[in-house]
């Protein structure tokens, strides 16, 4: 009412209101005590003799609510949490919703409530949905670190005011034929209210899923299944992922709005999983660019990366707009929708797309994680590698990689006696692919072969083998592949290449194998690095998608701990078959 004076004015601007979806020229926003406390017209403001009301001047710029992230795995950044802020800022996101399904794979309820601890210290809003499908299939199939029951998760949403809805429920078959543990999982959340989110592959498994509980999915990945979502009552988030990788499904699925005509009102964009050093190129600001770019509205595009968002956790009357007593988070965009400057709960964390020394100070006291973090890569002894050579003529079962690389094909292959491998890989792009048990229960390794997989010579290797997070090696030979293995066990885990006895290029991940506890940026050039050097290698699938390779819940073939696994039959298959 202009009744008390501002902390802080931003003047100048043009504010984007995600609630008409329109753009306001001439305003100016007041803010105090971290929130906003109105929205005036330019020059409304008149600083009087003692006032300790600070101004930013926007030059004109757009000023619109702080974007909001409904979907994405801070691990798969292989950073902490408190890392994980500064190129999230940067992108001008200042609420994520995260699940951590990877570290309770490796550390159970421990690994989840560490992340935790690390979110709160976080200078950013960052929320849990609660890892829901650990392990993502029955210890038949795979070994996990973990196994998060449901009366584990039902003690995390009541511990934890920052457990919000109940993540990704991977096992989707599972729930469409009514498994008694993935439906008890989803009870939990059901009897507190909890929105739930899903991962559905396949058109028949989305009324089931739906019917069961389900009611968002970033696993839209084209128009006819994304309307399905929307038609079921499911909310859709666009994965918007860099256009190189496997995850860049929005511009199939959005077609359901610009060529089917559903509305937007229940869509929002995501990023999911990105690089470290992805995050500050291909942030939720890009992929908000992204929805533009195939047919959204400015306003509208804005609204999917905010107040979208924010409704569907049913966070919309504090985050997400800029109506009086929503947070101060706030980003000032140029014309084509990229962030400059930053504002969190009324603070200046990221001025002309530099941090200030407010976030320095914030992001130079992380949370430290505790010695048993850094102890869980618990390897057997001199396990055996590769799998023998047949002595005879056989069928073997091989995993066929291919573009985009999600959904891995299952091919025979049959192979004539041979006096070394050399002779099938060079006729059939072969290569070998391990997985060794890393959480000390079974030390158990499986063979296979990866078919069109491209690697030239030398060995990969990485501990975040999805979602087990076993370790996970491919190579053209057991020497290079044991060093790989080797080097992985040193640093306690990571991702790195080996050729010719040499390691070329690795990022150490000491925490549960899966993060590093270095700063953002030290951790994207250890990344760009890897990138390079993998591709050098002839890799064809990138490296977050052989991570997949073990993800024994996306067809239509896998390789865990356990073995060959066929999805969704659920079957494990010999390497080898007579032919």
């Amino acid at each position: 009412m202009g009744q008390a004076e501002p902390d802080l004015v931003i003047r100048g601007a043009r504010v984007l209101s995600t609630y008409t979806e329109r753009i306001h020229d001439g305003r100016e926003v007041w803010i105090k005590a971290g929130r906003i406390a109105a929205v005036k017209p330019v020059g409304t403001w008149k600083k009087g003799k003692g006032s300790t009301a600070k101004s930013f001047d926007a030059k004109g710029g757009i000023i619109a609510p702080g974007l909001v992230d409904p979907h994405i795995h801070i691990e798969s950044s292989m950073m902490t949490a408190c890392a994980y802020a500064e190129g999230a800022l940067l992108n001008g996101t200042t609420t994520i919703f995260c699940d951590s399904h990877e570290i309770g794979n490796v550390c159970d309820v421990a690994g989840v409530e560490w992340m935790l601890k690390d979110a709160r210290q976080a200078p950013m809003n960052i929320f849990l949905t609660v890892p829901s499908t650990v392990p993502a299939t029955s210890a038949a199939f795979e070994t996990a670190g973990g196994d998060l029951t449901a009366d584990k998760i039902g003690k995390l949403f009541d511990k934890w005011p920052e457990a919000v809805a109940l993540g990704e429920k991977m096992d989707f078959v599972q729930v469409a034929f009514g498994d008694e543990r993935s439906h008890a999982v989803l009870g939990e959340a059901i009897r507190r209210g909890k929105p739930i989110s899903g991962h559905i592959y396949g058109r028949e498994f989305v009324a089931a899923g739906a019917a069961s509980g389900i009611n968002d999915t970033h696993e839209a990945i084209d128009r006819d299944i994304a309307d399905d979502f929307l038609e079921n009552g499911v909310w859709v988030f666009l994965r918007g992922g860099p256009p190189t990788t496997p995850w860049h499904s929005l511009p199939e699925a959005i077609k359901t709005i610009t060529e089917l005509g559903a509305h937007p009102k229940r869509v929002c964009v995501c990023t999911d999983d990105r690089d470290a050093d992805d995050l500050f190129v291909f942030g939720l600001d890009w992929v908000m660019r992204e929805a533009v770019r195939f047919g959204m509205k400015p306003e509208t595009a804005v609204s999917m990366a905010s107040l979208h968002p924010a409704t569907r956790f049913r966070m919309d009357d504090d985050i997400g707009g800029l109506g009086p007593s929503r947070r101060a988070d706030v980003v000032l965009l140029n014309d084509d929708l990229e962030p400059q400057c930053t504002w969190y709960g009324g603070e200046l964390v990221v001025k002309n797309r530099r941090i200030t020394p407010i976030l320095e100070e914030a992001l130079s006291a992380p949370y430290r994680y505790p010695k048993a973090a850094y102890a869980t890569i618990k390897l057997p002894k001199a396990p055996k590698l590769i799998p023998g050579l047949p002595a005879k003529a056989v069928t073997a079962n091989v995993i066929r990689t291919e573009l985009p690389g999600i959904i891995l094909i299952h091919d025979t292959v049959k192979l004539a006696k041979a006096d070394d491998w050399a002779v099938h890989f060079k006729k059939h792009s072969l290569c070998f692919v391990s997985v060794i048990e890393r959480h000390g229960k079974s030390g158990e390794v499986a063979h296979g072969l990866l078919r069109n997989f491209g690697l030239k010579s030398g060995a990969v290797a990485s501990s975040v083998g999805h979602d087990a997070h076993n370790i996970i090696i491919a190579g053209t030979n057991e020497p290079d592949m044991a060093l790989a293995l080797a080097t992985i066990k040193k640093s306690r885990g990571g991702v790195c290449i080996v050729r010719n006895g040499k390691v070329v290029a690795a990022v150490e991940l000491p925490i549960a194998g899966l993060l590093s506890d270095q700063r953002a940026k030290v951790i994207a050039k250890a990344t760009t690095k890897l990138k390079t050097a993998w591709r050098k290698a002839g890799c064809t699938l990138p490296y977050m998608g052989f991570n997949l390779i073990p993800l024994s819940v996306i067809p239509e073939i896998r390789i865990t701990d356990k073995g060959l696994v066929t999805v969704p039959g659920m079957e494990i298959l010999p390497l080898f078959e007579r032919s």
